[in-house]
């Protein structure tokens, strides 16, 4: 056990890495790396894609893969076992785990536990303090692995993890954990209500202004009359329920005849090849371009470019929803007009008819309306731009939440292992 042992270096913990939509991740771990923390990252699955954000390239902490699925390396996970049968914390880890099984009997379950095994193990002896991103599974392999070996452990939680995780589970976590922080008001009251309020605290990501050009002077004033350069709309997210692009498709179609426009979105996602159909059948695929996963340079390009973005998040099905999404920061840098849904964190950085245009989450018809209005109106696009630029770089920009993510990680690298809550 590790119980007294002084967080010398800190594992920053992941569900994937490198993500092309976890720019927030990415930005946070170069920035404290570039304040002197000294860091490594422990993935519990491979990267999917092959494009890459600068940012990426220049972090410089090593990375350790886990067994994504516990029967491709079989031997890792059973010297981890073995390992961590001889542990003083074995029964610690046991009884959380079994007390998780009996509420949620699923096979991730098992394979958040052998992940536990593997990186208790394999974690160096100097790596005195983990801090995961993410509140559901990957807090879960943290946890174990805490308890295992007698480490500290925090958290950063978003946005799913918040919303699709039970409350049991949530309230044992954050009992356990040091401390934990989250991106937006409403998850930081989601989970101040199942802890002592002081245990969450609200840091905002921001964005690094440093990595981004300046908006661009003198967009061309389009206003959707000559069809040889029509108004330009773009928005970046995964295709996923919770982004809303079905609504989108619909607000397109419904645009009137006389106005010219063109869309593009960036991003991958389940969802992809259904929007697609639905923009064939609404007869507006000749207008509509998908163009995948792009690193961050090319966004930022199709954004200076771009004369309005489109994000209409809602809550999917699943009760899976939006945090503050990044990419309506990274719109904001350029100066670009944003149309959006009152829902989630959105609100909490574009004030409708302030920074933006904001209509009611799943209702197409007033976002088609908020569109073609600001389609048409290229001096109302501006003002809004500029209103929301302004926000960003007076409010909203990183150093803030990094300042205060540094002195906290700082303060345990200095402090012993504390024992969790009784809940």
């Amino acid at each position: 056990m590790l119980a007294s042992m002084k967080a010398r270096r800190i594992a920053i913990v992941v569900k994937g890495y490198p993500r092309l939509s976890e720019t927030f991740i990415a930005q946070e771990i170069l920035a404290l790396e570039q304040r002197g923390l000294d860091l490594e990252i422990w993935s519990l699955r491979h990267p999917t894609e092959r494009a890459v954000h600068p940012m990426h390239k220049a972090i410089k902490a090593p990375v350790t893969y886990l067994p994504e699925y516990l029967y491709e390396e079989p031997l890792r996970v059973l010297r981890g076992g073995v390992w961590s049968l001889r542990q003083k914390g074995f029964g610690r880890a046991m009884r959380a785990f079994w007390g998780d099984l009996k509420r949620d009997f699923t096979a991730n379950r098992v394979r958040r536990l052998g992940q536990a095994f593997v990186m208790a193990r394999e974690m160096p002896e100097d790596v005195g303090h983990l801090h995961v991103h993410y509140l559901h599974t990957p807090a879960s392999v943290v946890r174990y692995a805490a308890l295992l070996t007698g480490r500290t452990w925090t958290f950063s939680a978003h946005a799913k993890d918040i919303w699709t995780t039970p409350d049991w589970e949530k309230r044992e976590k954050i009992a356990e954990a040091l401390w934990g922080v989250t991106c937006t008001a409403q998850g930081a009251g989601n989970l101040q209500s199942l802890s002592r309020p002081e245990r969450v605290s609200l840091v905002y990501h921001g964005l690094d202004l440093s990595r981004f050009p300046s908006p661009p002077e003198g967009r061309p004033a389009r206003n959707g009359v000559n069809p040889r350069d029509p108004v330009r709309i773009v928005s970046v997210g995964r295709a996923v329920a919770k982004k809303g692009y079905g609504d989108l498709i619909k607000a397109l179609a419904a645009l009137p005849q006389d106005l010219h426009w063109r869309f593009a979105h960036v991003g991958g996602g389940e969802l992809l090849a259904s929007l697609k159909k639905q923009a064939q059948e609404a007869g507006i695929a000749d207008r509509v371009a998908f163009l995948g996963a792009k690193a961050q340079p090319d966004i930022i390009s199709l954004l200076r470019e771009a004369d309005l973005f489109v994000l209409p998040s809602k809550e999917a099905r699943s009760g899976d929803r939006d945090g503050l999404p990044n990419v309506i920061m990274e719109a904001a840098s350029q100066g670009l007009a944003i149309v959006a849904t009152d829902f989630a964190g959105i609100p909490e950085f574009i004030r409708d008819d302030l920074e933006g245009r904001l209509v009611p989450p799943g209702d197409w018809e007033a976002l088609s309306n908020a569109v073609n209005l600001l389609a048409r109106d290229p001096e109302r696009r501006k003002s809004l731009g500029d209103a929301a630029f302004s926000r960003l770089r007076r409010e909203f920009s990183m150093e803030g939440g990094i300042d205060v993510l540094e002195a906290r990680l700082r303060a345990v690298t200095q402090s012993p292992t504390r024992e969790p809550e009784r809940v």
